[in-house]
């Protein structure tokens, strides 16, 4: 069957002139068995490389006094409503079932701002790791999804300026770090007042401001001449639209562009330009003590679009050489900036904060590639128990040994079959992925004996045969050879010509 329709024979004369209506109906109908563009089911293997995203993160999060919120994955509409500019109409709006009129979560910011402003919490590092929703037109390959996960991390309270600017930084570092991006990842950062200034100074009325914030947002994906021509069709003059062109040409390290700002007269005598300058002179002080200030770049043409960032803004994209690739394509994978008015929208108080959301499932896609280019399997289960023969497949035993395993904490599995043959074993290890084998035979389990050995090793290796231990000693073999340093990482998986017809238990092929 493809497509609804099925192959059959032509039907009778008589019903005939029902078939052009009976097709369109059946084309019509999209009965298809599948899943809404833009969003993906999660099994096995990418799961894992999805929850190691997760535990990173949330380790980073909790080292850094981090603690959890979650909230409705939906809220009520004006809640969402007139914080995301332009990008407002990607809101999923749901049908009013209730009397309330409501929508599904745009991103994790707007509902923790809410938070604060129902509760009485006046400082808090808070982090959160959910799905959110956006009715953008997906690109799958590109991470660019539907339905797909954020991870964020904000700091909310009065405190000195920069510090927490600071810290959110840092931790973008380290989480990269953690997911072995460190030397990939590039985070550019801004400053909304000097912006701000910046298109003041260039002579760009103040309510065109956000709109050409917008339009400058799209320099990243889009040529100058493009932007430019938004910028027009925006009512910006010409001339204006070239000022502002100069100046976005511009990025280096913090302390080059914050130079190069403090050599223009015109910039300088700007008063919103001296506030994000100050704000900047700080910042490079606090990152080099968090030796982190060569991970940053200060880039003049990043605006974030969104109406409620107020200082600092920041985005991390993936620098790699020129290489057409999923990676490069892959557009930024974390965003952030301060905003300190979105909470007294929501109450009587103002609070200030400052967070960071990192793109899990473009961050997912570049580890994805990399698993694959690099062969990586990702393994659930560390060892496979094997029978060599024996009557009934020595089954029992194979529970046992299991058994003992689970208990020791170490993950395993043997064949739910009474008598497996040796190949099939060997290779529901291969396709697993498992690194280790408990072999056992009947000789060597009237001795109290098992082999353990570790799969996929090259012929030469002083280990390629593994090694008899008594079974009170397997667990602490086990776990030796799972910490062991000389074990391949991640391990190589056996394959049936390397394994089947070399096991050896006492001197037996």
């Amino acid at each position: 069957m493809e497509n609804g329709q099925t192959n059959q024979t032509n039907p009778p004369t008589a019903v005939k002139a029902d078939k052009p209506k009976k097709e369109k109906e059946s084309k019509g109908n999209n009965n298809q068995v599948k899943i809404p563009k833009g969003t993906r089911d999660w099994v096995g293997a990418d799961i894992q490389i999805r929850d190691k995203i997760f535990k990173v993160a949330g380790d980073i999060f909790s080292r850094h006094g981090g603690t959890q919120l979650d909230t409705p994955v939906f809220e009520l509409k004006h809640i969402l409503a007139g914080k995301y500019g332009e990008d407002s109409k990607l809101i999923y709006d749901l049908a009013d079932q209730g009397g309330e009129s409501c929508a599904l979560r745009y991103d994790l910011t707007v509902p923790f701002a809410r938070w604060l402003g129902m509760t009485s919490t006046q400082q808090i590092k808070r982090y959160h790791i959910a799905k959110v929703y956006r009715r953008d037109q997906p690109a799958v390959a590109r991470g660019r999804m539907r339905e797909f996960y954020q991870c964020d991390f904000d700091i909310a309270g009065e405190y000195d300026a920069m510090i927490p600017d600071a810290e959110i930084l840092r931790i973008m570092v380290e989480v990269f770090e953690g997911v072995g991006l460190g030397k990939d990842v590039s985070i550019k950062l801004n400053h909304r007042k000097i912006l701000d200034g910046m298109f003041a100074v260039c002579g760009v009325p103040e309510d065109k401001t956000r709109s050409i914030s917008s339009a400058v947002d799209k320099l990243d994906k889009l040529p100058w001449e493009e932007v430019k021509k938004e910028m027009l069709e925006k009512g910006l003059e010409s001339d204006v639209a070239d000022k502002i062109g100069v100046y976005t040409q511009h990025s280096g390290s913090l302390g080059e562009i914050i130079a190069y700002i403090k050599s223009s007269a015109e910039m300088c005598a700007n008063e919103q330009v001296q506030q994000g300058l100050s704000d900047m002179d700080l910042l490079l002080s606090y990152l080099e003590a968090f030796e982190c200030a060569d991970k940053v770049t200060f880039d003049l043409a990043l605006a974030r679009g969104l109406d409620y960032y107020t200082g600092l803004i920041y985005e991390a994209v993936i620098e790699l050489p020129g290489e057409k690739s999923t990676e490069t394509r892959i557009g930024s994978i974390a965003a952030g900036g301060r905003y300190d008015n979105l909470v007294g929208m929501y109450g009587r108080r103002k609070i200030p904060c400052i967070g960071v959301s990192f793109g899990v499932d473009r961050i997912f896609t570049i580890l994805k590639q990399r698993h694959e280019d690099q062969k990586i399997r990702a393994r659930s289960v560390d060892v496979y128990i094997m029978a060599f023969g024996g009557k009934n497949g020595l089954l029992i035993d194979r529970m046992k040994i299991a058994d003992a395993l689970w208990k020791a904490g170490i993950s395993a599995e043997f064949s739910a079959k009474v008598k497996p043959k040796l190949p099939q074993q060997f290779k529901a290890a291969e396709t697993a992925g498992v690194p280790l084998a408990v072999i056992l035979g009947e000789d060597e389990l009237a001795a109290g004996k098992v082999r353990v050995k570790t799969l996929g090793l090259p012929d030469d290796h002083p280990e390629k045969e593994g090694r008899l231990v008594k079974k009170e000693d397997m667990v602490a073999e086990v776990n030796r050879l799972l910490a062991s340093e000389s074990q391949p990482q991640p391990p190589a998986v056996p394959t049936l010509t390397d394994a089947v017809g070399q096991i050896k238990l006492d001197g037996k092929a």
